[in-house]
């Protein structure tokens, strides 16, 4: 017969454990210090967040111009609405085709501002 005082142990492996790692991490309080790799990581990806929000506003609102300018051409009654459809047409062409340019632009702007801090972070984090 078995004794009923028998305990039962296991370990698990250095995988599971580090699976666990990952799910307590998930759920545990965030850390109030940020680490130096968390903060270069984050400055890096803030670099194109606003020029991205920024040129798909301008590109989606242009293409839907474009539509509209191609849909005013295209009514029965044509010859009030052909001339500001055209209008209408070209503007939006013209946001969409500058809707890179406005991101190349905010990008690199936004780099320069963000250049002095990055570089101080990944020679630290370098030594």
């Amino acid at each position: 017969m078995q004794e009923k005082n028998e305990i039962f142990s296991y370990t698990y492996s250095a995988k599971e454990q580090e699976e666990i790692k990952k799910i307590r991490d998930k759920y545990a309080p965030p850390s109030k210090e940020e680490s130096s790799i968390e903060k270069l990581r984050r400055l890096d990806a803030s670099a194109t967040r606003g020029a991205t929000v920024v040129s798909l506003i301008v590109g989606i609102i242009s293409a839907l111009l474009f539509g509209v300018g191609m849909c005013c051409t295209l009514i029965p009654d044509w010859e009030k609405y052909f001339v500001p459809g055209i209008i209408i047409g070209i503007v939006g062409i013209i946001g969409v085709i500058a809707a890179y340019p406005i991101y190349s632009c905010m990008v690199k702007r936004k780099r320069e501002k963000l250049a002095p801090e990055i570089m101080r972070l990944s020679e630290e984090l370098m030594r």
